[in-house]
């Protein structure tokens, strides 16, 4: 007797296991599916960015030759080409080449917005001012004191990598359009405060003391003492080895 009970009751596992079996079989298979579908995904996108990266690098490197080498036009071609297949690191700093060929063929409102792509596509905040900041030097014989300060303003906040070169820089312009006093203010932070780069400090000094003696022609040449490459900070990582200089 008590086997015709274990044996009904195995049936009954066994008819209870198939109905769960036929439920949830067909949903592990396709969650399972499409886990095997996510992981081919991803090592498909992965391998697509490590190819696109390898031929970014390939052509940044053959633009840099091209730029010792004196060719211009191929350096630019071979740039372009690195931004386009590249990261957002490579788009930077292919950007920012071209923008220091431009300054070096005198196409200069293509050079602005050279760096101004560069600096936005730069994921570095030391890459991403220092072009920026290129980009604000180079209009600020030309643009307006609102637009010169709306390019400097952001790179003065505490802490950015660049602040004291933009200081620097709204100060001249702001002397260009008779703002002494506000020129002075600024000039007078940058010789007292900690942060400021030795150079800059020299500079503020000559300046103030300019503005004080009345002789604010001399002052006009600011900007043009003023590195269009911008040193590193030290204390920082280095910034976009290798660019071409545009002087």
């Amino acid at each position: 007797m008590v086997d015709v009970f274990e044996q009904v009751e195995e049936e009954l596992r066994s008819d209870r296991y198939q109905r769960l079996a036929k439920t949830w079989l067909p949903l592990v298979g396709g969650v399972l599916g499409v886990a095997l579908l996510a992981a081919l995904a991803w090592w498909g996108w992965d391998s697509w960015q490590s190819r696109q990266a390898d031929q970014a690098s390939a052509a940044y490197d053959r633009g840099m030759e091209a730029l010792e080498a004196g060719n211009l036009r191929g350096a630019d071609r071979e740039f372009l080409d690195a931004q386009d297949k590249g990261n957002a690191a490579y788009k930077a700093l292919a950007l920012a080449q071209r923008g220091a060929i431009a300054v070096e063929e005198n196409r200069l409102p293509q050079a602005v917005e050279l760096f101004d792509q560069s600096a936005r596509a730069a994921r570095d905040p030391l890459l991403a001012d220092a072009q920026a900041l290129k980009a604000a030097l180079l209009v600020i014989d030309t643009g307006s004191l609102e637009d010169v300060r709306g390019r400097l303003k952001p790179l003065m906040g505490e802490n950015r990598p660049y602040r004291a070169l933009a200081e620097e820089a709204l100060a001249a312009k702001l002397l260009q359009h008779g703002q002494t006093k506000e020129a002075r203010d600024l000039l007078g932070q940058l010789q007292i405060r900690p942060d400021v780069p030795e150079n800059v400090r020299e500079r503020a000094r000559s300046s103030v003391a300019m503005i004080d003696a009345g002789a604010l022609g001399g002052v006009g040449n600011l900007v043009g003492s003023m590195p269009l490459n911008p040193p590193a900070p030290q204390a920082q990582p280095a910034a976009a080895p290798g660019l071409a200089s545009p002087q």
